[in-house]
């Protein structure tokens, strides 16, 4: 991918590295910024000179009064009307501000569109993230292999990044709350249009974000994950989980899946990597769920700085619960008058396969937000070098916790024609940031008791 010159933003010094070499933290003249001319997760506070992106103004700090606890969340920019409209007929005069997946739908769907909206700024986090970001600053640093953090606690560990892999870090331990539950129901959308919902309900718990755990508390896990299939009846009561781990060099991520037709839980170590995520009829794989998770050990991640982009943002009206399935999955693409795209400062990290590692992806582009840290588009190649998938993560401020997430996670095909939608949840329940669990639901020895149908 060409990156021209008058939109890169910023290139990022000292990215260039020997292998085995450990990244130190930013000394405390830089981490002096954050708060400052930077938002206290590392974003830059000020908008463009343009006045397109404004400045961050702390993001949504509090719901809106017709906000009710366990209902869909209200848009808060509903007054808002699009500026213009990208289509196949206009697409090469934003190309700039477009990637190259986004190019190749345009170029293959001419129903596809882009709604530009004014940008929000709407991402926040709870002030203790922001403390704990800033202390990180100073001391958090990657292992020598690169796929581990060492002496962060709760809180972003690298927000004045120094390469790719700290800013995919970022992604990968982003405040989700402690703990929540949610319906992440799968449509692998033919390329006719037809599909068959497959409804999953997940869990998870994150000791990193218990407040007072630091990394030596913690184990190694970063996150336990739960995911119990309950529909359609012939997949219904697979169960999954999950220990991802925080330093996968010490100890790679442990999976365990229980199948009520053998009635036993085994190790799954095929959980990873390009191995065909859950119920996803080939459409995603195991490091796609939340755009990427697992190990680094198979890319060189390289920052290629950071971007203005049309990147979707603040897509409420999709998780609205007078959004029905039938109008909301259509042949192609999600339809798009429910989707939002606004322009964002996206950090663009380039990820190529090391020699000797295999995946089907040997590269991969992810495009990150700047205010909080989430990969919101990704660009995936084959082995001749063409956009192969395309994928993009809709994401809302959930602000009664608060926390800027995904609200759905679509992956498409540009070979096939065919899709995935991940995160219907609008004819169910959004996702509830008030669960509660326990470390004994998180056990191997508790699959078979939660997996009998």
């Amino acid at each position: 991918m060409t990156f021209r010159t008058r939109t890169t933003l910023a290139v990022v010094v000292g990215m260039a590295f020997a292998t085995g070499s450990v990244f130190a933290a930013v000394d405390a003249g830089q981490a002096g910024k954050l708060g400052k001319e930077l938002t206290p997760i590392g974003a830059t506070k000020a908008g463009n000179a343009a006045g397109t992106i404004p400045a961050w103004e702390g993001g949504i700090t509090s719901p809106p009064a017709n906000y009710v606890q366990g209902k869909f969340h209200p848009d808060p920019f509903a007054a808002d009307k699009p500026l213009f409209s990208i289509t196949q007929a206009n697409y090469k005069e934003h190309a700039d501000q477009l990637t190259e997946g986004q190019k190749s739908m345009f170029a293959k769907y001419a129903t596809f569109r882009m709604d530009v909206y004014p940008t929000r700024r709407s991402a926040s986090f709870p002030k203790r993230t922001y403390e704990y970001t800033i202390k990180n600053a100073t001391t958090a640093r990657l292992s020598e292999d690169l796929n581990g953090v060492l002496d962060a606690a709760e809180g972003i560990p690298f927000p004045i990044p120094q390469n790719g892999s700290e800013i995919i870090w970022n992604h990968k331990m982003k405040y989700k709350g402690i703990s929540a539950a949610r319906w992440t129901n799968l449509a692998p959308v033919t390329a006719g249009g037809q599909f068959n919902m497959v409804k999953i309900r997940e869990e998870f718990m994150g000791l990193y974000y218990k407040p007072g755990n630091t990394i030596a508390d913690i184990n190694n896990v970063l996150l336990y994950f739960y995911q119990s299939v309950e529909a359609p009846a012939r997949l219904a009561g697979q169960v999954l989980l999950v220990h991802e781990s925080l330093n996968q060099a010490i100890q790679p991520r442990k999976a365990w899946v229980y199948n009520p037709g053998q009635r036993r839980v085994r190790l799954a170590p095929n959980v990873a990597y390009d191995n065909p995520g859950t119920a996803s009829d080939g459409l995603r794989t195991s490091d796609m769920t939340d755009m990427f998770n697992g190990s680094l050990d198979r890319y060189d991640f390289k920052l290629v700085g950071k971007q203005e982009m049309y990147v979707p943002y603040n897509s409420y009206r999709l998780k609205s619960s007078g959004a029905k399935l039938s109008e909301i999955i259509k042949r192609n693409h999600i339809n798009p008058d429910y989707l939002r795209y606004e322009l964002h400062r996206v950090w663009v990290v380039d990820a190529t396969l090391k020699p000797g590692k295999r995946h089907i992806n040997p590269r991969r582009t992810f495009y990150v937000d700047e205010d909080s840290w989430q990969i919101l588009v990704l660009d995936h190649y084959n082995a001749q070098g063409q956009v192969w998938r395309y994928s993009e993560a809709p994401a809302i401020n959930y602000y009664e916790v608060p926390v800027f997430w995904t609200a759905m996670e679509n992956s498409h095909d540009l070979q096939s024609g065919r899709y995935l939608a991940t995160g219907v949840d609008n004819e169910d329940s959004p996702a509830d940031f008030s669960f509660q669990s326990s470390l004994e639901n998180f056990t191997p020895q508790a699959l078979r008791t939660r997996g009998v149908r």
